[in-house]
């Protein structure tokens, strides 16, 4: 009987020690998280993403050194003991890489707290948006590498830490290497560092690329998302937009100008159509009260062109205020001059020329 419970006993001590390890790694976990977040949100007023990118890896973190802690009490020999350490600390190192992962994302949350794309005038927060999503990546690729070169130190091998120490130092040459064999992966990503550094675009640039009217969605290292206004998503490669031309309509600026044409007859008032222009622009919440003109900008044969010319904080209030001058326009011409609109005249010859020209009824013989 007793040995029987010289046995267990060191078995129960180890798993005693152990589920002790595991309340206090979440215990401390979730202390330590609640805290953070509410001196988060005290001090910065808005948050990071601690718990979100920093929780899980955190609780790994804190369960694996409880392990570790724990794995001398086990009554196993000192061969599995071995086996089981570097078996945790392999784990303990992918840990800390997922960790480190995660600060960058917070530091990234952190950087651009003070940038907001839902403001109107929001060019510097577009273009620190796009260089930090192209740096983060860099930065994320960099600490994975480290991290798999650390797990290869880990091995007692001398020739797997030369493999760990030939994975850093090779670096250069197999970019090298895999910029030959895949090319097109390689121009996009140095595509991508030119877009971030030169910016012809930012995130929340409104663009048109091959007749597609749309807003850069994402950006990533290999292509970049076009939000189309029908809800449609166009990929494209990087290297198109260092390569090929478009439109940015919100290069310098969000603000636009925007244009809606009138086709009338030349019987209709212009100075009543700029009057009526500016009393639709006056009450339209989509005009910013800088530019708004109407102009006779051609003429032909059968119409007169009217441009009426007006300016919008961003491209969504433009289109829209277009559409709301050309209905209103439209709507008060049909109520005070109904026949200004494009019409084809017919004009009838007098009675004595149609009788010149008609031929005669009764026609003469020819002589023979």
């Amino acid at each position: 009987m007793n040995s029987i419970f010289h046995f267990k006993h060191p078995w129960f001590s180890a798993i005693f020690f152990f589920c002790a390890a595991l309340v206090i790694a979440n215990v401390v976990h979730y202390v330590l998280f609640r805290v953070l977040k509410h001196k988060e949100k005290q001090r910065l007023g808005v948050g990071l993403g601690l718990q979100r990118y920093l929780g899980g890896p955190a609780r790994a973190i804190f369960l694996l050194t409880c392990v570790l802690l724990a794995l001398p009490f086990l009554p196993i020999s000192n061969d599995i003991e071995k086996l089981l350490q570097h078996g945790f600390v392999m784990a303990m190192v992918v840990a800390l890489g997922w960790f480190v992962v995660g600060c960058v994302y917070v530091l990234q949350a952190f950087m651009l707290r003070k940038y907001d794309l839902t403001v109107a005038n929001n060019i510097r927060a577009r273009r620190i948006h796009t260089q930090f999503q192209v740096f983060r990546r860099m930065l994320i690729t960099f600490v994975i590498v480290i991290d798999i070169g650390v797990l290869l130190w880990t091995f007692n091998d001398p020739r797997i830490w030369h493999y760990g120490s030939g994975l850093l130092a090779s670096a250069g040459i197999a970019t090298l290497v895999l910029a030959t064999a895949a090319k097109s992966t390689a121009s996009n990503f140095l595509a991508g560092l030119q877009i971030a550094l030169t910016e012809p675009i930012r995130i929340d640039d409104v663009v048109v690329v091959e007749g597609e009217w749309g807003k850069i969605e994402e950006i990533t290292s290999a292509y970049v998302v076009l939000k189309i206004w029908d809800l449609r998503r166009l990929i494209i490669p990087l290297s198109y937009f260092i390569e090929n031309s478009f439109a940015n309509w919100t290069r310098e600026s969000a603000d636009i100008l925007g244009t809606a044409f009138l086709y009338v007859d030349y019987s209709i008032p212009v100075e009543a159509l700029r009057e009526q222009l500016n009393r639709i622009v006056k009450d339209a919440p989509q005009w910013d009260k800088k530019v708004c003109g109407l102009q006779v900008t051609n003429l032909s044969e059968h119409t007169m062109e009217i441009r009426c010319l007006v300016s919008s904080p961003d491209s969504s209030s433009s289109f829209d205020l277009r559409c709301l001058i050309r209905e209103q326009m439209t709507a008060w011409i049909q109520q005070n001059y109904p026949n200004a609109f494009p019409t084809t005249r017919f004009a009838s010859l007098p009675d004595s020329v149609n009788r010149e020209q008609q031929p005669s009824s009764n026609p003469q013989p020819m002589p023979r």
